[in-house]
């Protein structure tokens, strides 16, 4: 009896994350819009509309997707919600129906990667805000201006934003590392080329 339940429960999450969006109508619908494209690309003329179908699918998919726990808590979730739907439809000519049957997978990851640039977006504004209100006030300290309450109040020491900070600067520091790095390595890979090329070269440079 309890697998019978564990069993149904199974399939009513299936169901439900699957029931918004009919994969197969989906890449139906996707695969008349390529075809559309290739031939309004041959012929020189604007891509064409994206039909409602489609972008039904693109919402849901979107605010569904916001509704997860690592996405639902987040104030700015509507701009989530817009920017994944921008994106897939920025994308919606890349995807090929001949390589791929399951647009559901390739659209929900395209709108998943729009979400962390929008977390991270939103994460380097607050930094921002936080870091020139420290510095007003540091300032006006300095000068024998006096402070402003509401911003005193807003820039109040919390567990949160002490904690949100140090993550935050703790993160660009990795960024800047892996660009060091990366940047490391195109060089030596330069200086590579042109050794090899230089021992190419005829003696007398031509």
């Amino acid at each position: 009896m309890i697998y019978c339940i564990f069993k149904n429960l199974e399939e009513r999450e299936i169901m439900s994350r699957t029931q918004y969006v009919d994969n197969k109508r989906f890449y139906d619908e996707m695969s008349l819009y390529h075809t559309r494209y290739k031939e309004a690309e041959a012929c020189g003329e604007d891509p064409p509309r994206v039909n409602d179908y489609i972008g039904k699918c693109l919402y849901e998919m979107a605010n569904r997707l916001s509704h997860k726990p690592n996405f639902i808590n987040y104030p700015f979730r509507e701009e989530m919600v817009g920017d994944g739907i921008e994106n897939a439809i920025k994308c919606i000519s890349n995807f090929d129906p001949t390589k791929s049957t399951n647009p559901f997978a390739y659209f929900t990851q395209v709108i998943y990667y729009a979400f962390l640039r929008r977390i991270a977006k939103e994460k380097k504004a607050l930094y921002i805000k936080h870091k020139v209100m420290e510095r007003n006030i540091i300032e006006n300290s300095l000068l024998g201006f006096e402070d402003d309450s509401d911003v005193n109040v807003a820039l109040i020491p919390t567990e949160y934003m002490n904690e949100f900070v140090k993550n935050f600067e703790e993160s660009m520091e990795e960024k800047k590392k892996v660009i060091a790095k990366k940047k490391g390595i195109e060089k030596f890979c330069e200086e590579e080329e042109d050794e090899d090329s230089d021992s190419d070269r005829h003696p007398l440079g031509c």
